[in-house]
């Protein structure tokens, strides 16, 4: 069984190495059904299983195998491998969005890192904590924020990440780590580009730029190169930027990245654009709009269409910037992009202005839209808004302010039979309540009849009236009440009493004798506490393909028994503990609404952001300063 379980988790891991993960997972999960007494050879496969999973985007599932890890390597005190599980659960947890709980495990494999003075380990940690501070910021800032507003708390996340990756830095270039240098400048850079240090960003992505040369990793100077680019715009050298945009479609047609090749031609098309170079701009945005057509990326279209409006009105070609607006209008209305449709709807108003064609009935169709914008004009329960408002209106509304009314209503009302309704909860309520209500109702409604003419009289009938249906109606709920109440004779009389303490509360309650005793009550809470400390033990059951037989159970259950009994609480525990428990009440909180859709051709930078930043820094330093006057100020003599 061992050699079994041995050799198909040896197979898994072959099959993972080389990108099989779906193979891979089927070995691992084989594995664990043939199960094995050793627990380091099940901590391997539980950190193996995990980390393929991860790899196939099925998170919980890596979550839940990360922790049967942890678990594991505390058991059998594997602080090495407790390093290595906590970092794989940091990981799966921030790609959850669950960043708190993710630093905390980051934390503890920087400690045990540091503990066991292993430099590469600390790199690791560093790095994913680093990860985690960026993702979240990251999180923050483009999570339906305007471009350019940054809130305190993204901006504190993105200053922790650059931290932690300087600290990561100053050991990967102690170890000599080219390729790790190479990954942290191209997240410090990211992390400098989003809190606004663009000088920082190009030196961090310059250093990214030359260590991918150094390796011939193509993909990563591709990505180098477009956040230079992205980077230069906002420092406003557009040649420059244009540059290293025409490397990286240069790069992505060698990787015959089809998408990448249109992004950058999306941004090569809008940095000429702003060079006021509309030829080259309109070249570079019908490569666009073709590749997003091959891919059936229609926001990508839309995008496309509007670029190649506005370049079109640029030099005065009114009629091709009429056709990709009317185009551009269509998509919006299929992709129900609201903010596109009303743009394009202004679009082609101002065309048609320009054009002399404006239709006889544009102000009607422009009112109506903004009256009743289309796909609107419903409810999402198919009721139009009219009828809706027709049924508002014709609502009656009920008059409980006078006792005339009432009586109106009693004699308005139906016979007892009729009141009742085929519900299970009006069905409690028996006949007998219902005939006192309803004489009550007809003898109000004959003394106000007979008693119009005499309010004084009315009114002291009527206050008795009030008194005796309060009375009737306490009656009734005290009834309610007392059916609502627990018998304890009949238990009693129905339980013999036994003088053995009980081990349970139910047999407790129904023995008097054995209550009456004083430590009785201690005994029975004992009891009570002990089984449901006793729920919630971890069972060994909970590990998954743990085997235990006769000769080795007991050993390992002493283990188990011997690592639970003597780990003693530290503060490190506490700590960790209180944080998770703070990030419970973010768990309950709304979630932000989604982020816009985006299209594969589109990059994920939207270079429209990046120019409205731009243009807010531009518009800043362009305010003119007032003198201020210099002169001391007269006083007036008294």
């Amino acid at each position: 069984m061992e050699a079994s379980c041995l050799e198909l988790a040896l197979e898994g891991e072959r099959l993972c190495k080389v990108g099989d993960y779906h193979a891979g997972v089927s070995f691992f999960e084989s594995a664990i059904q043939v199960g094995t007494e050793d627990l380091q050879i099940l901590s391997a496969i539980y950190s193996q299983l995990g980390n393929a999973y991860f790899h196939l985007h099925e998170y919980n599932k890596a979550l839940e195998y990360h922790r049967h890890d942890l678990t594991l390597t505390r058991i059998i005190k594997d602080q090495p491998g407790e390093a290595k599980a906590s970092g794989n659960l940091g990981n799966t947890l921030k790609v959850l969005g669950r960043y708190d709980e993710a630093a905390v495990f980051c934390q503890r494999h920087l400690d045990i890192s540091r503990m066991l003075h292993d430099k590469a380990g600390q790199a690791r940690a560093l790095y994913n904590y680093g990860n985690v501070y960026h993702a979240k910021g990251k999180n923050i800032c483009w999570s339906g924020m305007d471009p350019g507003e940054f809130p305190e708390e993204a901006c504190i996340a993105l200053k922790k990440a650059t931290e932690y990756y300087e600290a990561n830095l100053a050991i990967v270039k102690e170890l000599g780590d080219r390729a790790a240098q190479g990954r942290t400048y191209g997240n410090l850079g990211n992390s400098h580009y989003l809190l606004g240090n663009f000088q920082d960003a190009v030196l961090a992505h310059g250093q990214r730029l030359l260590i991918a040369k150094e390796f011939g990793d193509r993909a990563a100077e591709r990505r180098a190169y477009c956040n230079l680019g992205n980077a230069f715009i906002l420092l406003g050298q557009y040649e420059v930027a244009a540059e290293h945009y025409k490397r990286t479609l240069q790069l992505a047609r060698q990787l015959k990245d089809r998408a990448v090749e249109a992004q950058a031609c999306y941004s090569l098309g809008n940095t000429y654009t702003l060079l006021q170079h509309y030829e080259r701009a309109i070249d570079y945005h019908l490569k666009h709009l073709i590749i997003a057509q091959d891919l059936k990326d229609r926001i990508g279209e839309g995008r496309a269409c509007w670029s190649l409006g506005n370049a079109y009105t640029a030099l005065g070609n009114h009629e091709q910037a009429m056709s990709f607006s009317e185009k551009h209008l269509e998509i919006s209305k299929e992709i129900g992009d609201r903010s596109g449709e009303l743009t394009a709807r202004m679009k082609v108003s101002d065309l048609q202005l320009l054009l002399g064609l404006k239709q006889n009935n544009s102000n009607s169709n422009s009112s109506a839209f903004m009256e009743s914008p289309p796909g609107d004009s419903s409810l999402p329960d198919g009721r139009s808004r009219g009828s809706r408002r027709h049924s508002m209106e014709n609502m009656e509304l009920m008059k409980l302010s006078s006792d005339k009314n009432m009586g109106q209503a009693c004699e308005e009302s139906t016979s007892p039979q009729q009141a009742k309704s085929p519900t299970k909860s009006s069905t409690a309520k028996t006949p007998s309540k219902l005939f006192f209500i309803n004489r009550f109702r007809s003898k109000k409604h004959r003394l106000n009849g007979s008693n119009s003419t005499r309010p004084d009289k009315q009114y002291a009938l009527d206050t008795r009236a009030d008194d005796g249906f309060f009375d009737l109606l306490s009656r009734f709920q005290a009834s309610r009440m007392d059916d609502q109440r627990c018998s304890l004779q009949d238990s009693l009389s129905s339980v013999p009493a036994l003088s053995i303490p009980c081990e349970s509360p139910s047999v407790a309650l129904n023995n008097p004798e054995a209550s009456a005793q004083p430590g009785h009550f201690l005994d029975l809470l004992a009891s009570s506490q002990s089984r449901r400390l006793d729920e919630q033990r971890a069972s060994v059951d909970s590990l998954p393909g743990l085997r235990l037989d006769q000769c080795h159970s007991q050993d390992v259950l002493s283990k188990l028994m011997v690592s639970a009994d003597n780990k003693e609480p530290d503060e490190d525990f506490f700590d960790m503990l209180i944080k998770c428990q703070g990030s419970r009440l973010d768990d309950q909180r709304c979630a932000p609404p989604p982020p816009p859709t985006r299209g594969p051709t589109v990059p994920d930078e939207d270079f429209f952001s990046l120019i409205l930043r731009s243009q807010a820094n531009q518009i800043d330093e362009q305010r003119v300063i007032l003198p201020s006057d210099t002169r001391p100020l007269q006083t007036n003599p008294e």
